[in-house]
């Protein structure tokens, strides 16, 4: 079982400490899934008991200069580590202007990931910052606790309006009620209201418009046939939709939210090189991050939820 990897374009490391980031403000621990084509990070606590489960799928040719791994067999080719997400960010924090920063599984006293990052020098010779992460082995009978969720059919499908005014307006409403409703149709107007026994308030934002999605994928949602007017809505813990609009680094070009039914809702943030989706079922508190990156725009056409 080995893993080595390397990553010297700065712009590549710079998009994927952003990434750690964001994973480290929503998880306390989580799941490094690694294959020869791509890594994820994964989390899947027990949602019945409050817990979260977040998703991130990562091709590793769109960051690595250089990624060779060896699974625990050959007929299962893959290596699944337990580790916490903060300490691989304040690796990378330390890497910000590095000439490359090499990740290697070792075990000498543990199993761990060494972070070895080469920062310039003024003489000939290099400066080389080391941290050792611990992991923690997932053992291949418990490779199938750590699947990709499945997300339901959506009801309507939005995009959201700026993420930042949309940040303020969840800021202030969280100060007057735990939970915030989610309402958008088909005709690009979306609210955002709390209603409690003392206060009601809504904000409105309109002609945000609705994304096509492509029916030859096979990805049918209900939102065909559905009246254009007709609000879907979903009450969702407003601390988590908080945690998700001040979490994230990667500076989206695009937002979209889409509602499944009462209970469901998914936020999904659209970049150059990477989409985040959230999503929460009111009854338990379930995360969901999923993160696929892509080298051109016409790729988002494909994209569903």
């Amino acid at each position: 079982m080995r893993f080595r990897a390397k990553i010297v374009d700065l712009a590549c490391l710079n998009h994927f400490s952003r990434i750690i980031n964001t994973i480290a403000k929503l998880a306390k621990t989580c799941i490094l899934r690694l294959t020869v084509c791509k890594l994820y990070f994964i989390l899947s606590d027990k949602v019945a008991n409050g817990g979260a489960s977040m998703w991130c799928e990562l091709s590793q040719g769109n960051f690595f200069d250089e990624f060779q791994m060896e699974g625990v067999a050959a007929e299962h080719n893959e290596i699944y580590l337990e580790f916490v997400p903060e300490n691989l960010w304040r690796a990378f924090k330390t890497a910000q202007s590095a000439k490359a920063v090499k990740i290697k599984l070792t075990n000498k006293h543990c199993p761990c990931l060494r972070v070895a990052v080469e920062l310039p020098s003024l003489s000939s010779s290099s400066r080389i910052v080391t941290h050792d992460i611990p992991v923690g082995v997932i053992p291949r009978r418990m490779w199938n606790d750590f699947r990709e969720p499945s997300v339901p059919d959506f009801d309507v499908s939005i995009y959201l309006p700026v993420l930042k005014t949309m940040k303020s307006v969840v800021e202030r409403m969280k100060n007057l009620s735990n939970f915030i409703v989610i309402e958008a149709n088909l005709s690009g107007e979306m609210n955002l209201k709390i209603e409690t026994d003392l206060v009601s308030v809504t904000t409105h934002f309109k002609d945000l418009g609705n994304p096509p999605w492509a029916s030859e994928d096979g990805y049918q949602s209900s939102a065909q046939g559905r009246d254009v007017e007709s609000m879907a809505e979903a009450c969702i813990d407003i601390k988590k939709l908080q945690q998700l609009l001040a979490g994230q680094q990667v500076n989206p070009t695009k937002a979209l939210c889409s509602k499944f039914n009462s209970s469901a809702c998914e936020l999904q943030l659209v970049g150059s090189f990477a989409i985040l989706s959230f999503s929460r079922i009111s009854v338990f508190i379930f995360v969901c991050l999923k993160v696929n990156i892509f080298t051109a725009p016409e790729d988002f056409q494909y994209l569903y939820f």
